[in-house]
């Protein structure tokens, strides 16, 4: 049986496309293990898919002045030699990862320990954690066509990224009944992100009056930002985090206001969902979301708001534009030619262990 350790975690966003290889790996008899942080969202989820999951100490990688930058490298030294001990005792024949900064000890391990690791870039830019697993990878998958100039020309596979196959079988009315939605209004799917963003959920809560009059809303706005005020708001439904329900959310949902991330957006073009992105600031982040959103954005997939511009007017303004022109936007993503991206990292997994 052939063994593959997967990696990849701090965000859903390094952990879903993870999940999305499962079935095919499964179904071709591999042995998968996942090695993550201790309390990450990705032990979460992994353990949910039934994968065999291990923690290991991991320190963020900052761009920024903190203190914490003085004690994570302590962590992330401590992380590579869990790994390595993990990687002796469970004796895969390649790692794959997603990226995060959990990543980079097991990437390292690896290299290490002389096992073949594959990782996968999202954004049109590589984040700080893959540009330091890139020396160790035998090949760099990406995104967007953009991504494969920042890449060393030998190692980088345009792939797409993965996207959960069950995310396309989803009950429309399922969603409205869990949401306790009528059929009279359309529905507005809202999404911050696992963690959430302040930023839209005020928005969001700010017009929600006005919004209401036009739509039903899904807002999924993060871990502990739930407002209990509204709670019993008529056509407004409001989740920390969803998990199994999301596929059909998806379905209901005639139009998604979403941050940028780059597994979220692709996910969106998989789903052919006329959207609004609100990237992340570039004074909050490397500007990897505002690069994605305005791909996008070109290629006639999305309508964007830079998160510094997002008020009432601006909002509204976006919704009539995208409700108008559902149309041109659902074409313009069914035209697309996206890769199949599972297919193209799992022949490029096992063709990696052939050679």
């Amino acid at each position: 049986m052939k063994k593959i350790v997967l990696t990849g975690g701090g965000t859903a966003g390094h952990v879903t496309p993870n999940i999305a290889l499962l079935p095919c790996l499964l179904e071709a008899s591999y042995q998968i293990s996942y090695i993550g942080s201790y309390q990450g969202i990705e032990k979460e989820l992994i353990q949910a898919a039934g994968i065999p999951y291990y923690g290991i100490s991991s320190g963020k990688l900052r761009r920024y002045l903190d203190l914490k930058n003085l004690s994570d490298p302590f962590k992330v030294i401590k992380g590579l030699g869990q790994a390595i001990r993990l990687l002796r005792r469970l004796k895969p024949d390649i790692v794959f990862s997603k990226g995060g900064f959990v990543s980079v000890p097991v990437v390292l391990a690896a290299k290490f320990c002389k096992i073949p690791v594959i990782i996968h870039e999202s954004d049109i830019t590589p984040g700080l954690a893959n540009k330091l697993a890139i020396p160790a990878a035998k090949k760099v998958c990406c995104n967007f066509p953009e991504t494969l100039k920042y890449l060393p020309k030998e190692k980088a596979i345009l792939t797409g990224s993965p996207i959960r196959q069950e995310l396309l079988s989803g009950d429309a009315k399922s969603a409205r009944s869990y949401c306790h939605f009528n059929s009279e209004k359309p529905v507005l799917l809202v999404i911050g992100g696992s963690s959430g963003s302040k930023v839209i959920n005020d928005a969001i809560r700010s017009q929600l009056s006005t919004l209401l009059q036009s739509y039903q809303i899904i807002h999924l706005c993060g871990k502990g930002n739930v407002d209990t005020g509204l709670t019993d708001t008529a056509g407004y439904a409001q989740y920390e985090y969803i998990s199994t329900q999301l596929k059909d959310m998806f379905a209901l949902a005639d139009i998604v206001i979403s941050r940028a991330g780059a597994n979220a957006i692709c996910e969106l073009l998989a789903l052919h969902k006329p959207n609004i992105l609100i990237p992340l600031s570039a004074s909050a982040s490397r500007g990897d979301q505002i690069l994605n959103a305005n791909s996008f954005q070109k290629q006639g997939f999305s309508y964007v708001i830079e998160e510094e511009n997002l008020a009432a007017d601006t909002l509204q303004t976006a919704l009539s534009a995208v409700s108008e022109q559902k149309d041109r936007y659902i074409a313009a993503m069914a035209e697309s030619g996206q890769i199949d991206s599972i297919q193209t990292i799992f022949q490029l997994i096992e063709k990696e262990l052939a050679s």
